[in-house]
């Protein structure tokens, strides 16, 4: 019996997919609940897995778009395998010979290069003349036995220059062909083109690419910067990590202190947690803070839930369940919706300093930045303390600048003195 793979619905406004990649290939065996391929949206990527143990039919190829619920390929289960097996001594037959053809194709363009190398003098001397080459040209090229219909000129009027030769000379010590002479043997175009590759966007990365460009084009985005001392942060983390690790099974992360010192200056500044809906604002009394994400596919911003509700441990899980969604492929569209704020962290990257932009509709977001030691003056002497840059991008519409620089303030505050969000003064 033949079962039909479908593509799986991931949400009501999804109508169609990429099939990104086949994990196995047509004919190959499947075992059940084993990954059989990956598709791709618009905004998440998933996994689907084979429903029974079979053969693989493969109906649809990598890189194709399908509507959700169309069939992609069947599985012939144990039943129908008997039929399918013998075949499989064919492949293995035809395997051992694949190698032996590539040898003689390698061995091709020798005799073809062999051919050009020796240097055809008349040929060169005529070019030289018709060129009237420069004397210091003229004699480099004598000096090295080279041959200048190899040599790529680059002067007026495609004259060969000192540099031109002496890039030819550098490249031959590397063993790199000079450029005319790799579109001479090669086919290439000899105009100076060069080469180049060609793909299509994936779904994911064209969303981003439309919202990101929406909320440069409909919004008066605007950004205020700070610094913030971490070595509080840190102390603290040190002298409660092993303890916070034994008991719920995690590390006590950055992350969470951001999102907790978040939430305490949305509850103050309810415009940051607020959407425009013109003419009106809508203001939400729940804190839904997205946590950016890099994955391989694009930039993803899964969402926790009343984060103001969650203990420091309680945030860390769901950062670590959501970052093996991702890893896996499981993350799926409800993981992705209904944020309020986002905060994304380019530290973990390197980025020093960067202005993040708008996640829209949301008012506001805020960038984390890398740690690294400077010096500050404190109480009139300079020290030496772990420094972070952190950015607030607000909506300027919705948000005035006192305060979004007051947002941004009580944020570096609860993170200077973490023990405030302990007792929420």
């Amino acid at each position: 019996m033949a079962i039909d793979i479908r593509v799986p619905s991931v949400g009501e406004s999804v109508n169609e997919a990429v099939l990104a990649q086949w994990f196995k290939k047509d004919g190959e065996p499947v075992l059940k609940d084993e990954p059989v391929f990956l598709i791709e949206t618009d905004k998440v990527t998933l996994e689907v897995v084979a429903e029974a143990d079979g053969v693989l039919h493969v109906k649809v190829a990598e890189g194709d778009t399908v509507a959700i619920g169309a069939v992609v390929g069947s599985i012939e289960t144990a039943a129908e395998t008997e039929a399918v097996v013998p075949p499989a001594p064919v492949k293995k037959d035809l395997k051992p010979a694949a190698p032996a053809e590539p040898a003689p194709a390698a061995a091709d363009p020798t005799p073809e290069i062999e051919m050009v190398k020796p240097a055809d003098t008349p040929a060169s001397a005529d070019r030289i003349a018709a060129e009237a080459l420069s004397p210091s040209v003229r004699r480099l090229i004598a000096e090295n036995h080279l041959d200048a219909d190899r040599i790529s000129g680059t002067g007026p009027g495609g004259r060969i220059t000192k540099g031109d030769v002496i890039l030819y000379l550098e490249r031959d010590a590397a063993g790199r062909p000079d450029p005319g002479e790799t579109a001479a043997f090669s086919g290439a175009p000899a105009g100076g083109d060069e080469p180049i590759e060609r793909k299509p966007m994936t779904p994911i990365r064209r969303r981003i690419a439309s919202r990101l460009l929406a909320a440069k084009q409909n919004t008066a985005m605007l950004t205020t910067f700070n610094e913030i001392d971490m070595s509080s942060v840190q102390a603290f983390r040190g002298a409660y990590k092993e303890a916070f690790k034994k008991r719920y099974g995690v590390s006590l992360g950055m992350m969470s202190f951001f999102i907790k010192a978040t939430v305490t200056a949305l509850k103050e500044f309810p415009e940051a947690n607020a959407f425009i809906d013109d003419p009106d604002i809508i203001y939400h009394h729940y804190y839904h803070i997205g946590v950016a994400i890099g994955a391989q596919r694009g930039l993803v911003v899964p969402v926790i839930r009343h984060a103001d509700h969650l203990s420091f441990a309680n945030l860390e899980l769901s950062i670590i369940d959501y970052v093996k969604k991702i890893q896996e492929n499981r993350l799926e569209l409800a993981d992705l919706e209904g944020g309020t704020f986002t905060i994304t962290n380019g530290g973990v990257f390197g980025s020093l300093l960067s202005t993040p932009i708008l996640n829209m509709p949301q008012s506001g977001i805020l960038g984390m930045h890398k740690i690294e030691d400077r010096p500050v003056v404190i109480e009139k002497e300079i020290v030496i303390r772990p420094m972070m840059y952190v950015a607030f991008s607000y909506d300027h519409r919705i948000i005035d600048g006192r305060e979004a620089v007051s947002f941004l303030k009580r944020i570096k505050e609860c993170i200077e003195s973490p023990e405030r969000m302990m007792v929420e003064i």
